[in-house]
């Protein structure tokens, strides 16, 4: 039997239009209405999935940038997830979700209290995907940050909101009710001398306790993404889980996880504390000819697909590409210090001199499962290799990324789940409890 791992959905257009552009469009699904997001929700929990992640970013980007996000809405419209997260726990019963929380521009106390308030509504079903977004600042008001400075003030964010959760300590809740004579009762609902009142003056964030929403059983699941070392050292340090972004080979699985382990080890953590679970986006044909016949139309992509490209790259990395000369390197020091350095080095890879040409042609063209050149290929080339990432990097599972749309949900998981039920990679049912227990059952 095959080592069993955990899955989710990144949904990584984020409140937004799901499926423009594709065909999938055209089944009509209204994308500022909840049904939508609901009905692939339920197929997901049905899948066995563990959690959805809601990306977003509250901003369209700098001024230079806005036609190029939004001409074919990869950088928006959208809305905030946080507020269709009830939406998506009314129509499920297991499933956690994770919408994203700016660290950056949400005060830590208001945080606290909303996430407080929808773990207890969702049966602790809610986490938070943790971001720095250091571009959306001037949008509250704020300074912009470098991006390091930007991991300092999600620490404290971090640290505040913990501490708000657990300001009415062990005792703070009374809830008796004592004597049987309606007129005599003691009704003693909380006790004030155990709640702490703290102040909180930090660098980034003044606030004080304590807070006014119950307690929780556990702490919401902190999911953080980002790939730089700064990044990958908040993630040892504090997260959950970790949305991992890494060539999917086992050496390099292997070296990233042992650097997450390795900021646990120096933060005090026991790695086992942490899931890390890689970003996959599976292409996934009926037929290994079918697959074959994939790759080979993308092996020449003509300047249109490579205009799409840089398009898409323009909006995730909110720097304009299109006005660069494709045949020459992009110029160094291009990207400002706002752009992740994961999403830079997702474009360079280990070639920054190369073209412009050549990096969105690399994006363009696809590669077989079979091979592991790629990602195109069959439901049964996809589970060889996820069980083979799980028994030879010990890979705690992956994060399925596309949009949150029935067709794009089902097209990716209908033959999918079957062969990894088959092999026991995929749980069937999950055990009593909220997103932390599933994530931690085993």
């Amino acid at each position: 039997m095959a080592r069993p791992q955990h899955f989710g959905y990144f949904f990584a257009r984020g409140f937004g239009p799901q499926a423009w552009g594709r065909d999938d469009w055209h089944w009509g699904y209204d994308w500022t209405r909840p049904d939508m997001y609901q009905q692939s929700v339920r197929t997901l929990e049905q899948a066995g999935l563990d959690l959805v992640i809601a990306e977003d970013a509250i901003s369209l980007g700098n001024p230079a940038t806005l036609d190029l996000r939004i001409a074919s809405a990869y950088g928006g419209p959208k809305h905030d997830p946080l507020l269709l997260a009830p939406f998506l726990f009314a129509a499920t019963e297991r499933i956690g979700v994770a919408p994203t929380i700016n660290a950056g521009i949400t005060p830590p106390y208001l945080g606290a209290r909303q996430i407080a308030t929808l773990a207890h509504l969702s049966g602790e079903r809610l986490g938070i995907n943790l971001v720095t977004d250091v571009g959306s600042a001037r949008h509250a008001g704020l300074d912009p940050l470098t991006h390091d400075a930007a991991y300092d003030r999600a620490e404290e964010w971090l640290a505040v909101v913990r501490r708000l959760w657990h300001s009415w300590g062990d005792r703070g809740y009374v809830g008796h009710v004592r004597g049987s004579d309606p007129g005599e009762r003691d009704w003693h609902f909380a006790d004030g001398t155990a709640l702490d009142a703290f102040e909180h003056d930090g660098e980034y964030f003044r606030a004080a306790g304590p807070l006014n929403a119950l307690p929780l059983a556990a702490d919401p699941v902190v999911v953080s993404p980002g790939g730089s070392g700064r990044g990958l050292a908040f993630a040892g340090t504090h997260s959950d889980v970790q949305l991992a972004l890494a060539p999917l080979t086992a050496e390099a699985v292997r070296a990233y996880r042992a650097r997450i382990v390795d900021a646990a080890a120096s933060a005090g953590r026991d790695a086992a504390s942490i899931r890390i679970l890689f970003v996959l986006k599976p292409e996934l044909a009926g037929s290994a000819a079918e697959a074959d016949r994939l790759v080979e139309a993308a092996r020449h992509p003509s300047d249109a697909d490579l205009q799409a490209i840089a398009i898409g790259q323009s909006s995730d990395l909110e720097t304009d590409l299109l006005s660069l000369d494709l045949d020459r390197p992009i110029p160094s020091g291009y990207f400002g210090d706002h752009v992740s350095q994961g999403s830079i080095r997702g474009l360079l890879g280990d070639t920054p001199d190369a073209p412009l040409r050549d990096l969105l042609a690399r994006k363009a063209r696809k590669g077989r499962l079979s091979d592991r050149s790629g990602f195109v290929g069959t439901a049964d080339e996809l589970a060889d290799f996820i069980e083979e990432l799980g028994d030879d990097a010990h890979n705690d599972g992956f994060i399925f990324s596309g949009d949150l749309h029935p067709a794009s949900v089902s097209r990716m998981f209908g033959d999918l789940v079957p062969v990894l039920r088959r092999r026991g990679i995929l749980r069937g049912e999950r055990a009593p409890g909220g997103l932390r227990q599933n994530l931690f059952d085993f």
